[in-house]
């Protein structure tokens, strides 16, 4: 970089005959030490006959290169593993740097994690989603699938919020119960709509924690489970019809049209009409709600786009050698992420309908939230 800027500097490219007699030309380089995250990095300057060469990229006099732990820290958050980055900043930069020195910047960044895994929380969330993710991870030198468990919050501005990671080797109500005092600790007070997706105990620890809270079976992981059962060519064919039941204006006509898939794939596919009943006491609330809010849970976009980002990610490492290396890579792309999400759409008229339908727990401009009852 430096070589291209004194290549402009001049007017010509190294070896060109352009600068045959131009008046000024390379002399050669000089040696310089700058200060930089990971180190000190020796720097050959290049130089002109005139010295009339002003760099800009590390300017005469600069000692420290300030960035280089961000560079890490971001190529690490988007999936490069600590030989790639490696391989990276020698290419790029001619700079070479350990991959102990590597996982030293990284592992840095644990003490944020910890700060923002304990951060205080607001008191009501109007919906909040928690689903499992599951990664590699070696224990005791075998490698196990472990679950990361989150939870993303919509706030009552319309923002998307991730409240925290939790990783388990066994899930159950205990473990759920733990995960939701932490955050009734860090200041949780109110959830008027839980999304979940069945795991065993999720509804039954929610329920204890927060008696009030609404909890809703995510539709489209219900979807999903069905058409594992299907051959593929009639994929489309049974979505369609599981869409005739969700889609459904009231309970009983989604109870109706439940009863006509059966009858229709029943004979094929008896599994699907026999999950959905196991789950219908959390699939009908949703059949209560008004369109306005029925677009906000249907769609969980808000955990699923997320999970498949995280995915991204975590695809490059066959496995991660203990808790903490997933945390912080998590942690890492949690925070690249976030930073694009935006308000959801049609937010306003979803407020208003929880407002009509859970008085006194939406609170007025300026005031707490009210204890729910």
């Amino acid at each position: 970089m430096l070589g291209a800027e004194l290549s402009a500097h001049l007017g010509y490219q190294k070896h060109d005959p352009a600068g045959y007699r131009s008046g000024n030309s390379r002399n050669g380089t000089s040696r310089k030490k700058v200060k930089a995250d990971i180190g000190e990095i020796e720097l050959e300057v290049p130089r002109d006959r005139q010295s009339t060469f002003e760099p800009k990229i590390v300017p005469k006099g600069q000692t420290r290169f300030p960035g280089f732990d961000e560079k890490i820290l971001s190529m690490y958050a988007r999936g490069m593993t600590t030989r790639d980055i490696q391989a990276h900043l020698e290419e790029m930069y001619q700079v070479e740097v350990s991959p102990t020195l590597i996982s030293t910047v990284t592992d840095s960044v644990l003490d944020e994690v910890q700060a923002w895994q304990s951060r205080p929380l607001e008191q009501l969330y109007p919906i909040v989603y928690l689903d499992a993710l599951h990664v590699k991870m070696r224990d005791n030198g075998h490698v196990e699938n472990r679950a990361v468990y989150t939870a993303i919050a919509i706030n009552l501005e319309g923002k998307k919020e991730v409240l925290g990671l939790w990783t388990s080797a066994n899930e159950g109500a205990k473990f759920w119960l733990q995960v939701l005092t932490e955050l009734q600790t860090r200041g949780v007070k109110d959830i008027l709509i839980a999304c979940v997706d069945g795991l065993k105990g999720f509804p039954e620890a929610i329920e204890t924690a927060f008696p009030h809270t609404q909890v809703q079976l995510y539709i489209v992981h219900l979807v999903h489970a069905s058409l594992n059962y299907v051959n593929w060519k009639e994929r489309k064919t049974v979505a369609g019809d599981l869409r005739e039941v969700y889609r459904s204006t009231t309970a009983r006509e989604a109870e109706h049209r439940l009863e006509t898939f059966e009858a229709k794939w029943g004979a094929k596919y008896p599994t699907i009409a026999t999950l959905w009943r196991r789950h219908w006491e959390r699939v009908i609330p949703f059949f209560a709600f008004p369109a306005e809010i029925r677009r906000v849970i249907y769609t969980t976009n808000a955990i699923e786009s997320l999970h498949m980002t995280l995915r991204k990610v975590i695809k490059t490492r066959g496995s991660f050698p203990n808790e903490d290396a997933a945390r912080k890579l998590l942690y890492l792309a949690l925070r690249n992420v976030s930073k694009k999400w935006h308000t959801i759409q049609n937010w306003k008229d979803a407020l208003n309908r929880f407002a009509i339908l859970w008085p006194g727990r939406i609170p007025l401009p300026g005031a707490e939230p009210a204890s729910p009852s």
